[in-house]
């Protein structure tokens, strides 16, 4: 039960969410869902005399939107796992799932049943002012987590990334006497908003915006260039860079965005080194340290990065999402807002949160976790089947350049645990569009990441997805790619 008391003096609320009435109608709901979703068994083509009702919908989604979808996706509402059903009766492997947003796939007992529970509240969102338990709750488990391996005390829910991202550069720049300037890693994705817009680095997503933030960008841990000179070497030029930027805006900078793992940057990782030596000059220099766990939170070898590359001790501000469904931001003590700084008129549905506890609990009890956990063994899956592909086409796979001018390559398979990526015709950025739509056609659903090589990026559904998918996955990968290539 979320809310404290279990005795006979329940409320009215309490008895009516644990009557055997709605106990039995949620139980309905899912086992029907169930029976339909276990039909749903392999990728198909979509029925024809479905396509013309189709198109309408599509050509209707377009005109409400302003723009055309990129993929012509509009899900049925249905799904088995990995493989999600689409309005026009096609079924399709979901490897992108949202952006990383459908961890436990599609059509997930445990999940709708717990979203459903959540949907039969008094109302339909929570916030700042009448609020249930429930986003509370979802706090709780995250907080008892986190404070595992790090100082991390208090949680503020909100409905999006971008918003707890707000949330997080707030806290930031009130500890610091509103000190102007943030400092990010180059290649870094923070959320839409216009701030946040402002502070990752792609200029087509600021195009028309006033900048209005200070950004100062630091090199991301660049393997090419540790493996041709050396791993220290990487690691003190990026200290040194970093010192510049504090010696030049002496208690300017409010905070440093930590991206443990790039997400939109192409899936770059870093060792511990890298980022300890950087979290400690923040330390010694009054800076905010900020892990932006947004799409990493769930997905490597333990539910926080921080935990898997052991920095806990140096975060003072976390944010994480997509995954949990509700999102959060989570602070030590000592950035714990006055009033008036955090508040919202939504924090999040009671679906939302109720979807967000029961993931926590299903993350922390359901093996995922460790060297050889469930997200281990999957990305050791990936690896072969991407390594496999690359030795049996080498032509549709040529050495991949950070930069037009760099002398090594990067990796033609990459990531880490559940955040996965391989690099086709050289990270040409018009072959990999035209990958990510002919993959699409052959039944499998991927995305890109990266601004120069651009990468084909998986976050595939691991709560649910079985490792014996994986060579039906790729068959359909190699099908999509052979298109391209002929």
């Amino acid at each position: 039960m979320s809310q404290a008391t279990t005795s006979a003096a329940a409320t009215h609320g309490e008895r009516f969410a644990h009557s055997t009435e709605v106990e039995g109608a949620v139980e309905t709901i899912v086992n029907a869902m169930a029976a339909q979703s276990a039909q749903i068994t392999d990728v198909r083509a979509g029925r024809e005399e479905l396509r013309e009702s189709y198109e309408d919908l599509m050509a209707r989604a377009g005109a409400a939107r302003g723009r055309g979808l990129m993929y012509p996706y509009l899900g049925s509402g249905l799904g088995n796992g990995a493989l999600v059903e689409l309005a026009d009766g096609s079924v399709k492997w979901d490897m992108i799932c949202g952006i990383g947003v459908h961890f436990f796939g599609h059509s997930d007992p445990g999940v709708v049943g717990a979203s459903v529970r959540g949907a039969m509240s008094d109302t339909i969102m929570h916030g700042n002012l009448q609020s249930g338990f429930e986003p509370y709750e979802f706090s709780e488990l995250l907080l008892a987590e986190a404070a595992k391996g790090s100082k991390l005390k208090h949680c503020f829910v909100a409905a999006s990334g971008a918003l707890v991202n707000e949330n997080a550069l707030k806290l930031a720049f009130q500890k610091h006497g509103a000190a102007p300037r943030v400092l990010a890693f180059k290649d870094c994705f923070m959320g839409r908003t216009v701030t946040m817009s402002q502070i990752g680095d792609s200029a087509g997503n600021r195009v028309g915006l006033p900048l209005s933030t200070l950004v100062d960008y630091m090199p991301f841990y660049d393997e090419a260039y540790a493996a041709r000179t050396s791993p220290k070497r990487m690691i003190d030029m990026a200290c040194e860079h970093l010192q510049s930027y504090i010696d030049r805006y002496p208690k300017q900078h409010a905070c440093f965005i930590f991206e443990l793992v790039q997400g939109e940057g192409g899936f770059n990782t870093a060792p511990r080194e890298f980022f300890v030596e950087l979290m400690k000059i923040c330390k010694a220099n009054d800076i905010a340290v900020w892990d932006d766990e947004v799409q990493t939170f769930g997905r490597t070898a333990s539910m926080f990065a921080y935990d898997t590359l052991d920095v806990g001790e140096y975060v003072d501000l976390v944010t994480i999402g997509k995954m949990s469904q509700a999102c959060a931001t989570l602070f030590t003590e000592e950035y714990n807002p006055g009033p008036g700084l955090l508040s919202a008129t939504f924090t999040g549905s009671g679906s939302a949160c109720k979807a967000g506890s029961e993931i926590v609990r299903r993350l922390l009890g359901g093996g995922y976790y460790g060297e050889g956990g469930l997200i281990a063994q999957h990305h050791k899956a990936f690896r072969e089947q991407a390594e496999a592909l690359v030795a049996r086409h080498p032509d549709w796979f040529p050495d991949v350049k950070a930069h037009p001018m760099s002398p090594s390559p990067v990796g033609k398979v990459g990531g880490i645990g559940g955040m996965m990526r391989f690099s086709p015709f050289g990270g040409a950025k018009d072959k990999v569009g035209k990958c990510l739509r002919a993959c699409y056609d052959e039944g499998v659903i991927l995305f890109s990441c990266g601004h120069g090589p651009y990468h084909v990026r998986m976050l595939p559904p691991l709560g649910v997805m079985k490792l014996e998918d994986w060579p039906r996955v790729f068959q359909a990968v190699e099908r999509g790619l052979a298109k391209v290539a002929g």
